[in-house]
């Protein structure tokens, strides 16, 4: 009997509790000789993208490939170049730059998201995002150069444009960092962003409290502007003002990974699939789309998933049970995700903790961030290589916010 093949295409979040999630129900089915579970990515690594903003980029990739071995699945290095929907096989352009196919009964995609960047002149050749692992590291060892440079006012000046999670996250922390560096000189931190006031997307509450922050960290806040271009020493902005600085960091936005738009059917603004409530493109049977690549229904009252790890753990557990589930005659899974909260770092004021779609304020300052601790270095990474331990938490059910 030929083996029955679930196919995932990506490491991160989505992608490692989707092959956990198969494994435990192909496992409790009895069916482990029957049916393959593959991952294919670059590494057999979970980057752990909600860190990378931070000062010391270390763990933030933690190697997954005994996790991987413990519940019976498989590791291909590489990336998906074609998904194959109607003959059901997998272009894979392996690390050493040759190509095979692989063949699949259920294909998951979790490939993730990019940043996404606009056309904007000079953005590409000087500035910096927190996006990739990789880039992170350039963006540090740029900061770690900076006392080698001239001292002028670009050299004590920080933009970063983007007033949402990850831009708030990376000027604060920035702010931090430059204020034990320079610590005589003038240090300026600037926040641009078009919405009409920095943190609007969190709501009146939480972002007050997040304007609050920023004006007692000493952070300037440029509502209502967008970058025009940026140089090597500056930024042009729209209302034709110009800041001189040698660090700009773009944080504006993400879109799915371009693979999403091989999906056949409905697509969102980020390029996301919108999938049914079981996670299945709903015209292309046998794919799932998890993580960052769909946009679902997290409850009854109109909200849908966001491209965090928050949404993405639940999602990656949900479709990666259902690929299984279709394939040894179990019933499918919804995925229901109502509770939503957030927790955002704020530097050397603390962080916030908000729950709701509304973001109630419920922790601020020390308290917020010893939560927010708590959740960027122990809940979010993966299980130890334990197949029992790790099976007790690829269940659907399981919500990870507290």
């Amino acid at each position: 009997m030929t083996k029955q093949t679930i196919l995932v295409a990506g490491s991160g979040f989505a992608g490692v509790w989707a092959v956990l999630a198969a494994a435990r129900a192909i496992a409790l089915a009895g069916q482990e000789d029957h049916i393959d579970v593959i991952m294919v990515a670059p590494q057999p690594k979970l980057a752990i993208r909600p860190r990378f903003y931070e000062a010391v980029l270390e763990n933030m990739q933690p190697d997954v490939s005994e996790l991987l071995a413990v519940v019976g699945a498989h590791f291909v290095d590489g990336i998906v170049e074609t998904i194959g929907a109607e003959a059901r096989e997998a272009t894979i352009l392996r690390n050493d730059g040759t190509r095979e196919t692989i063949g699949w009964d259920r294909f998951v995609l979790a490939t993730g998201s990019r940043v996404a960047m606009p056309p904007i002149p000079g953005l590409a050749e000087h500035a910096f995002t927190v996006d990739q692992l990789d880039q992170a590291y350039r963006l540090d060892a740029h900061i770690d150069a900076l006392p080698n440079l001239p001292e002028t006012p670009a050299r004590h000046t920080v933009v970063v444009a983007g007033g949402g999670f990850t831009g708030l996250e990376a000027a604060t922390e920035l702010h931090e960092r430059l204020s034990a560096m320079f610590v005589s000189q003038a240090l300026r931190v600037v926040i641009v962003d078009p919405a009409q006031e920095i943190g609007a997307e969190f709501g009146a509450e939480a972002g007050k409290t997040v304007r609050d922050a920023l004006t007692e960290i000493g952070i300037e806040q440029r509502p209502g502007v967008l970058l025009s271009a940026v140089e090597a020493d500056g930024v042009q902005l729209s209302d034709g003002s110009r800041i001189e600085a040698a660090t700009v960091v773009w944080a504006a936005g993400v879109r799915a990974h371009p693979l999403a738009a091989e999906v056949p059917g409905e697509h969102d603004g980020a390029g996301r699939v919108v999938s049914d409530r079981y996670l299945r493109a709903p015209t292309a049977p046998g794919i799932f789309v998890t993580g960052d690549t769909v946009k679902a229904a997290t409850d009854d009252a109109g909200n849908f998933n966001l491209m965090t790890c928050q949404h993405a753990l639940s999602l990656g557990r949900v479709a990666g049970y259902n690929a299984a589930a279709e394939l040894v005659g179990r019933p499918l899974h919804p995925y229901s995700q109502p509770k939503y909260v957030t927790c955002l770092d704020l530097g050397a004021w603390g962080a916030m903790y908000s729950e709701g779609w509304d973001r109630q304020v419920k922790l601020t300052r020390a308290e917020g961030k010893k939560l927010k601790q708590e959740i960027n270095r122990v809940w979010i990474y993966p299980p130890a290589a334990d197949r029992e331990a790790a099976f007790a938490i690829a269940n659907p059910d399981f919500v990870i916010v507290p």
